[in-house]
């Protein structure tokens, strides 16, 4: 646990009277899988969205690298290493799977100066884009409209156009919602082999597959935590069982 990449610090996000993520902690660290489970309304998403710089926390800090970025953009946390993937797709679907990549790395590396060069054969947003996709595991289907892939394949997109941005972190939101069981295998596959090199949140509400992937396991019940930690530790909380597995 000392590569720590990623970590909240009593984080708290209000609208009013509603407390939507109440004084919640936690850290990533680099080559484990980190989930946030918890029925809807917890705070799972508000949480995310918190880390990745969409919305402001009311309280709190967040940590990147070691540095204090509780004040920064979402576009400049993107910039410094975070991705993040959303419940919803995200994609182009007019354009090839190459082109979302591609579009997804050149934003990492942009080059307003350069107006006279042609974007589309920049050899580092190209080699990127590329790379991505085929960690992603979409080598073979470069060239086909984005929008004509199966579901899984859309959500292995949303991934790759992350790695694309060359990130540290992922911040995952539900990418196995609305998934079959073979879209899930290849899923699970890739979130393995990319947790290597990666500090990876994952938002999920499938829990054969959280308790397969995760290293850590955090527990969230109306905005708070109340329990963290391995998956066994999780599977055996009486609190957890009562508030969200159903003492199963």
């Amino acid at each position: 646990m000392s590569d720590i990449l990623l970590k909240g610090q009593g984080l708290t996000r209000r609208w009013g009277g509603l407390v939507a993520v109440n004084d919640v902690s936690l850290a990533l660290a680099r080559g484990q899988v980190h989930a946030v489970i918890g029925t809807n309304g917890a705070g799972k998403s508000t949480l995310i969205n918190l880390l990745s710089g969409e919305i402001p926390p009311s309280g709190g800090a967040v940590q990147l690298l070691g540095q204090d970025i509780t004040a920064w953009s979402q576009p400049r946390r993107a910039r410094a290493g975070l991705g993040r993937s959303y419940q919803r797709n995200t994609i182009y679907p007019g354009f090839t799977v190459f082109e979302n990549c591609r579009l997804a790395a050149q934003a990492r590396t942009q080059k307003p100066w350069a107006w006279w060069q042609d974007a589309q054969r920049c050899p580092a947003s190209t080699s990127a884009g590329r790379e991505a996709a085929r960690r992603a595991g979409l080598d073979d289907v470069l060239d086909r409209p984005a929008g004509s892939l199966s579901h899984g394949q859309k959500r292995q997109l949303e991934i790759a156009m992350c790695l694309a941005t060359a990130p540290q972190v992922l911040l995952l939101d539900e990418p196995l919602a609305g998934m079959g069981a073979e879209e899930t295998e290849r899923m699970l596959a890739l979130l393995a082999e990319l947790k290597a090199g990666h500090a990876i949140l994952l938002v999920e509400h499938d829990m054969d597959a959280v308790f397969r992937i995760a290293d850590t396991i955090t527990v969230m019940v109306n905005g708070a935590v109340i329990a963290s930690g391995s998956p066994d530790f999780v599977r055996n909380s009486h609190e957890v069982q009562a508030a969200y597995l159903g003492g199963h």
